[in-house]
């Protein structure tokens, strides 16, 4: 199914100005948000995306010259193959992925012609593991310690990753002599070349169990359920990711892999959250917003008092300092943004009516509510 035009979903045109496109976008998040009566979940993803482009200068450029295509996505489905659409490279460089010639064996065959040594069994370590951790709204504002649980291959306790039954030592590995290495000659269009690669039996170090042993069988690991304490920090967002080095799965000879958690936060009823600002709606009734007065606020750090000044529109954006997100760099905390919506009554009595038709027909110079 085709995608909708971004423009089209939050309900604006093509001209619409960035504040335009920022009330749009949180006048739709409220009424579609999942946690609310009422509320869409689909659209609320939809309206979400559609903003995540539009927002960005740079982004809606590219959109409106190449469309979905532009900012990362074909305009069928997200596992598309054009426009690498649906597929995030961005935590490449954080897992120091490197690439080689799969079962061609040119890598090492190049490698070794050139007086190298083969990198495919080289710096051996134990296998990533990812994660995913999800957290309230709150969790994430004001930071919390969780433990995650996970299965994974650790040291054994046996024999404290050695590989040896306790009360037995190493010894020279038979297939390499001790050295880690083993050559092999391999016949290509350029002749007899030698190739160096790991040592298999003993994995690059050299060195065997004179006993393997009786709980790992040799492995120096052991499955086993394995708990993390994670202090997540203040402020962090929805989908961040946190890398814990050296503590994925442990393996023989080697350094443990590494732990990455990808943090999903919830959405909240009330907030909707942009950087690091806090974002909500407050309904003020017609008098009030006329006439001015104090409301209540509903904040992450509790409820307090705003005053609004007569005459006041609905769309009318307050801003209230120090009362966001929390920077993770810093001891600052961004803005909680609240955003008036002015209720008509559908429901008057009489005298009610009376007293709205007598304004009406007495505005005085700058008309009704002006």
């Amino acid at each position: 199914m085709a995608k909708r035009d971004y423009y089209e979903v939050l309900g604006v045109s093509k001209n619409a100005s960035a504040d335009e496109i920022k009330k749009a976008f949180r006048r739709l998040a409220v009424q579609y948000h999942p946690d609310k009566e009422g509320g869409d979940e689909s659209k609320f993803k939809e309206i979400n995306e559609a903003y995540e482009v539009l927002k960005d200068s740079d982004k809606r450029q590219r959109y409106d010259q190449f469309g979905h295509a532009g900012v990362g996505g074909a305009s069928g489905s997200a596992g598309g193959a054009s426009g690498f659409g649906g597929y995030d490279f961005g935590g490449f460089q954080s897992q120091n992925i490197s690439f080689d010639f799969g079962d061609m064996g040119l890598g090492d065959i190049f490698s070794s012609f050139f007086g190298g040594q083969s990198q495919r069994q080289g710096n051996r370590k134990g296998r990533d593991i990812e994660t995913l951790l999800e957290l309230t709204f709150e969790q994430a504002v004001f930071g919390v310690t969780e433990t995650i649980k996970l299965n994974v291959e650790a040291e054994c306790v046996h024999c404290k990753g050695s590989g040896a039954e306790p009360g037995y030592s190493l010894k020279s590995c038979p297939t390499c002599k001790g050295r880690g290495q083993v050559t092999t000659a391999t016949r290509t269009i350029f002749g007899n070349i030698q190739q160096v690669s790991t040592c298999q039996t003993c994995h690059g170090s050299g060195k065997v169990p004179e006993k393997n042993c009786t709980v790992c069988g040799g492995k120096g690991v052991k499955r086993r359920e394995q708990k993390v304490e994670l202090k997540i920090p203040a402020g962090i967002d929805d989908g961040a990711t946190i890398r814990l080095r050296e503590y994925g799965e442990a393996i023989l000879n080697g350094p443990k892999g590494d732990l990455f958690v990808h943090i999903r936060v919830r959405p909240h009823k009330k907030f909707t959250r942009e950087g690091d600002l806090i974002l909500s709606h407050e309904d003020i009734d017609m008098v009030t917003a006329a006439l001015g007065g104090e409301i209540k606020v509903e904040t992450v750090y509790g409820p307090i008092t705003m005053k609004v000044p007569a005459g006041t529109q609905s769309g009318t954006d307050f801003k209230l300092s120090n009362h966001g997100v929390p920077h993770i760099k810093s001891s600052q905390r961004g803005a909680h943004i609240v955003t008036i919506d002015v209720k008509t009554p559908t429901k008057l009595t009489k005298r009610q009516k009376e007293l709205l038709e007598e304004f009406k027909n007495n505005p005085g110079k700058h008309g009704f509510f002006h």
